[in-house]
Order: C-alpha cells, then sequence, then structure tokens
C-alpha cells in the first residue's frame, strides 16, 4: 500500500475509491472540454507504470483522435511482455493490523505501531531477525491477551479517565522475548558463519578494483590484498569480512557518487575526490558509521554487543592485569626498502651502503652536493619511489615493462646517477609518500642543520654567565695591572 493511504482505516479507502465523481469537478470540466457533453467519462490515460499522467496535458487542442498533446518522449517498457519489473524489497507487518512496511522503512512501522497501536517495542537495536521478531509476535498476540506478555503504562493517570493513554511495552524482561531474541541471534550466527565459510573458499570470484580498474578472479584476499598494497585502501583483514560482494558495491556506489568513504563528503569530480582522499589519508572507511557494522562478523558474535563494546572489554581485560609480565618481549626491527630493488635492511646505513655498492646510487653523497634540506630529501625520495614504481627511468623517460629490466637499464647507461632537474622533483606533490609505510622517510636528516652546525662549532663564543660586576672585574684583572705598570715606566 502506498504511503498516501497509511494511517487510514480501510473502510476510509474503499470510500475513497467508492466516491463519485461531482458534476462541478475538474476533472468532469476536463472531460465536456473533450466531447463528453455527460461529464460520464474521465479519458485521461494513466500510464501502466508509475500510476502517473506523464507527458500528456488535457485541454482544447486536438492533436489527436483523443485531443491530448504529448509535450515529452515516451519510452516503451524495457521489460518482457509489456510489464515494468519492480524490484521488491523485504517487509515486515505491523503486529495488529494489515499494513506492511518495507524494512529498510522500519521506524515508520515503529511510529505506526506506537500512535495507532500504543505498543513500544524495548532495544529493537538488539533484535537480529526484526521480520522474523514480529511475525512470532502477531501470531503470539493472536492467541492470548496483550497484557499476558506487556508490560502497562499509564499516562497522564492524574488526568480524567477518558484522557488517559496505556501504552503497552515489549522487551527482554519477559523470558519469553529473551529466549526469542536469543534465538533469533544464534540462527542469524549460524547464518552468518555459513556465508563467511563459502566466500572465504570460492573460487569463483570476480570483482574490479575500485581505484585502477585491474580485474580480479579467484579468490577475494587476493583483490583486498591489492587493494592494501597498492593503494594503501584497508578495510581489515578478508576473512572477518561477510557478504563481500554487497560491501564492494555499496563503496562502489560512494565512489560513483562522488562521496569520501571516510568523511562522506560530495566532491565536484572523479579527479578533486583522489586528490582530497590521497592528501587527507582518507582511504579507509569511517568505523563510527553503522552501515558498515553488517560486513564485519564480530558484529554477530555476542547477543546486543557492537564491535566497539567487543574491542573496549578486550582493552579493559589488558588493562586490568598492569603487573603482567612483558620480559619474554621482543622487539621487531622496521625494515628500510632499497629504492630499486626488493632488498630490505634493518638500518640506513646499511641501507645506503647496499644503494652504493649495488646499484652505485650514493644518496648521501647527492645529498651533501646539493645541499638537500630535509623536505627536500623526502620529494626526493618520494620521487625515485614513483618512478621506480611505474617502471619509468626519471632520468631518460623511458618505460619498460617491469622493474628488472629497468633498472639493468639504468645500471648500464649510468642513468641511476644522473637526476633530472630539480624544477621536476622539488614538486609539493612529493611531500606526500608513495609507500605510505617507506621507513627511510623516517631516517632522514636535515643536512642544512648539520651544515650550520659544524660552520659554527669553533666559532661559539664563550659569554660569563655573571657580567653585572664587568667594570670592576676590567680594574682588578691582571691584564689591567701590567698595563698600568708599564705606562707608568
Amino acid at each position: 500500500m502506498s504511503s498516501r493511504w497509511k494511517g487510514r482505516s480501510a473502510g476510509s479507502l474503499c470510500q475513497a475509491q467508492a466516491r463519485p465523481t461531482q458534476p462541478g469537478t475538474w476533472r468532469n470540466r476536463c472531460a465536456k472540454g473533450r466531447g463528453d457533453p455527460a461529464g460520464t467519462l474521465v479519458p485521461l490515460r494513466r500510464q501502466v507504470w508509475g500510476g502517473r499522467r506523464r507527458g500528456v496535458v488535457p485541454g482544447p487542442r486536438k492533436d489527436g483522435p483523443d485531443g491530448e498533446c504529448i509535450l515529452e518522449p515516451l519510452s516503451l517498457p524495457e521489460s518482457p511482455g509489456g510489464v515494468v519489473a519492480v524490484e521488491s524489497s523485504p517487509s515486515a507487518p505491523c503486529i495488529f493490523c494489515e499494513e506492511y512496511y518495507p524494512l529498510s522503512e522500519q521506524d515508520q512501522l515503529l511510529k505506526h505501531m506506537i500512535i495507532e497501536h500504543k505498543l513500544v517495542i524495548a532495544d529493537v537495536r538488539l533484535v537480529a531477525d526484526f521480520e522474523r521478531y514480529v511475525l512470532y509476535w502477531k501470531k503470539r498476540f493472536t492467541e492470548q491477551p496483550i497484557t499476558n506478555f506487556c508490560s502497562v503504562i499509564r499516562t497522564n493517570s492524574e488526568a480524567p479517565l477518558e484522557e488517559q493513554d496505556n501504552y503497552f511495552l515489549l522487551c527482554d524482561v519477559l523470558p519469553e522475548d529473551r529466549l526469542l531474541r536469543e534465538q533469533l541471534q544464534q540462527k542469524r550466527l549460524r547464518e552468518i558463519l555459513e556465508q563467511q565459510q563459502r566466500e572465504r573458499y570460492d573460487a569463483t570470484f570476480h570483482s574490479t578494483c575500485m581505484f585502477c580498474d585491474t580485474e580480479f578472479t579467484g579468490n577475494r584476499s587476493v583483490l583486498f590484498n591489492h587493494m592494501a598494497r597498492e593503494h594503501a585502501f584497508n578495510v581489515g583483514l578478508p576473512d572477518n569480512i561477510v557478504n563481500c560482494n554487497e560491501f564492494l558495491a555499496v563503496l562502489q556506489k560512494k565512489l560513483d557518487s562522488l562521496q569520501c568513504l571516510y568523511c562522506e563528503r560530495t566532491f565536484r569530480d572523479k579527479n578533486t575526490l583522489k586528490d582530497h582522499m590521497r592528501k587527507k589519508q582518507h582511504r579507509k572507511i569511517n568505523a563510527k558509521n553503522r552501515e558498515y557494522d553488517r560486513f564485519y562478523i564480530i558484529n554477530y558474535l555476542e547477543f546486543g554487543k557492537s564491535w566497539e563494546e567487543v574491542q573496549s572489554e578486550d582493552d579493559r581485560d589488558f588493562l586490568d592485569n598492569p603487573e603482567e609480565d612483558w620480559s619474554d618481549w621482543e622487539e621487531h626491527p622496521v625494515h628500510a626498502v632499497c629504492l630499486f630493488c626488493e632488498q630490505q635492511v634493518d638500518t640506513t646505513e646499511k641501507l645506503h651502503l647496499h644503494m652504493q655498492e649495488a646499484h652505485g646510487f650514493d644518496l648521501l653523497k647527492i645529498k651533501s652536493e646539493n645541499g638537500l634540506k630535509f623536505y627536500q630529501q623526502v620529494k626526493l625520495v618520494n620521487f625515485i619511489r614513483r618512478e621506480i614504481h611505474q617502471s619509468r627511468c626519471y632520468s631518460c623517460q623511458e618505460k619498460f615493462q617491469s622493474k628488472i629490466e629497468l633498472i639493468s637499464h639504468m645500471e648500464e647507461t649510468k642513468h641511476i646517477t644522473f637526476l633530472p632537474a630539480r624544477s621536476t622533483w622539488d614538486q609539493p606533490q612529493y611531500y606526500f609518500p608513495t609507500y605510505e609505510n617507506d621507513t627511510l622517510l623516517c631516517a632522514l636528516s636535515d643536512s642544512e642543520d648539520e651544515l650550520t652546525a659544524e660552520n659554527q662549532k669553533e666559532e661559539i663564543p664563550v659569554i660569563s654567565e655573571d657580567i653585572s660586576s664587568l667594570k670592576a672585574l676590567k680594574q682588578s684583572s691582571i691584564l689591567n695591572q701590567v698595563l698600568c705598570e708599564e705606562n707608568s715606566n
């Protein structure tokens, strides 16, 4: 039933449909103006799809046999048989009457039951399957009076009897309601775990990367690992995600609507959105958005608890044991990666030595000769990282099919030591790291500060802490006495 008739009784609806057309109404006058002197027919035709008059305006002008003029292009139905298929959405009934509401309009159904039937359902967000929950109580209320299940709340108790209202509260204080909620939660958890298991081992998965349009087939983890590695877009471990295809469709719809996935602002074009997400590091989803809760298995594990509540309990358990022994803790060193190959070392000194011996690239020498400041070094490293990632020689701009071919070319032609003009890489865009976990950037130092410190090392004056009695000090100094004796002689 359309929203136009929500809240009206069936009797009023039938009266509205059976009401005859009065002689003076607009519909009747239009009918008379088009050759219906009796005014009994209303030849305004409605299109089958949508139930609205589209492009047809009544009037005295007779462009066709019925006197209708078409003001906009019409389109034929696209579904077979001339009937447009309307996608049906799951719905839930009112517990007391025949009203049905889509599950997406759950709040409207709750509002209807409060206003029309005085029923309040407590903690609705903790009901795992709202449709089954409503159907269960709809059946039970036909078997026994509502007062056998619900607490009665009387409003305006001090007012006259005719002005008082009784509201009925349905909550999990009732053992039957509590048991029903737990059973629905367990059933939903079983269904979700089965769905997750099917997706984990599904080899027919096929999807496209949202950022580079690369197609992936096979296991879903390949796509998620690609987006995390290549685009720094991390939504967690693939094994923690359920309803993967729906999750990707929701994210893709937001991007197609030019909406940032994290701050959820809308931008004017795709390039502006991409720059915003990259510069602000918004290549992640908003954890506060409840829309994503249904895609993470943690939200189904404990009855009535969200992922934030489960996580806070884990943190509380950790804080409750402050005297826990950490003597066996071993800190894993952070590895720095070479600019030109996959070699990893645990110190920057070893990394500089490797690049100098293996590739003939001396970053420290380049920094010293060019007097590079800290941020200039950052831009140079990010520039080299990006060019190597794109398999392009930064000296001659020649592109290669693989990184191995590129490095071989640069080492043979000595292009690896020939940096382009500073205006090429000293650009604001290279402030942002090519790889977000590039530890080499954390080890860079400001050469200008070092050179300044070395140049001023021998020229630092030593000043007395107390110079208030400087004049008396000069008069009593030995040097002053010697000068006075020489002058007297």
